[in-house]
């Protein structure tokens, strides 16, 4: 289901008009940027562990891999705009192990073969990711070219290069050869179930936000602010490739 119909372009016009919600959400990740710009950066004690360790550590791995979603807003807001019209659990599981196993591919990937790529490219790509699917709800893709990309396919080529952004960071911590992958299996099992406490929160939420007659009047609002908070993110990166290069 998407909101840009027909009788969405008024409606989309409104909803641009209301300046407060508009400039709160846009002041809300400014303020979550100026803390910490890299939307896959790792807290400084946990850097720390993972140059130190050595040898086979599964729980604090999976703690870290836990922590690390459930803190990345990137994951998070994309997700958020995946299941937004989404309805039944059936097809939310579909889209969330579509992205879960593009993440776990290219992280996994991107570890073991050494790929690097700049985790400011990856993290900006991240940011338009959330762009892509807050227009998808929109239904602008249908309006300005009169198709619908496949929502499947698109989901699991970003959970891909969500991975690589996670791939990508880990690689500069030069971690241990020693218990490597079964750490990074744990670390990816970690992730999927921050994912899941993350997805559930969510979905809780939502459950509630789409039984009061305020949904359908804000779905508007919350699109094009999940849109603003995605072209945030790509300024951030792209200002910080240019600043790093």
């Amino acid at each position: 289901m998407h909101l840009f119909t027909s009788n969405g372009v008024g409606a989309f016009v409104s909803t641009m008009r209301r300046p407060l919600t508009y400039l709160f959400a846009c002041l809300a990740l400014l303020l979550a940027g100026t803390a910490e710009v890299m939307a896959h950066a790792v807290a400084e004690g946990d850097k720390g562990f993972i140059q130190e360790s050595s040898g086979v550590m599964l729980l604090p791995f999976i703690y870290m891999g836990a922590k690390h979603m459930i803190t990345g807003y990137d994951h998070l807001l994309f997700l958020f705009g995946v299941i937004f019209f989404v309805y039944r659990l059936k097809d939310v599981g579909v889209y969330v192990t579509l992205f879960a196993v593009g993440h776990s591919v290219t992280l996994l990937f991107g570890v073991l073969t050494d790929i690097s790529v700049s985790s400011y490219v990856i993290d900006a790509i991240i940011g338009f990711s959330v762009v892509y699917k807050a227009l998808d709800n929109l239904g602008a893709f249908q309006r300005w070219f009169g198709y619908q990309p496949n929502t499947r396919l698109v989901t699991f080529i970003f959970g891909l290069l969500h991975g690589f952004g996670l791939a990508t960071k880990i690689q500069e911590f030069e971690i241990s050869a020693d218990g490597l992958i079964p750490n990074l299996l744990a670390f990816n099992v970690g992730v999927e179930i921050g994912q899941l406490l993350a997805l559930s929160a969510i979905l809780i939420v939502m459950g509630y936000w789409r039984r009061t007659e305020s949904f359908w009047r804000h779905a508007y609002t919350a699109n094009v602010a999940m849109m603003s908070a995605g072209f945030l993110l790509m300024g951030y990166q792209i200002t910080g490739f240019f600043i790093s290069a």
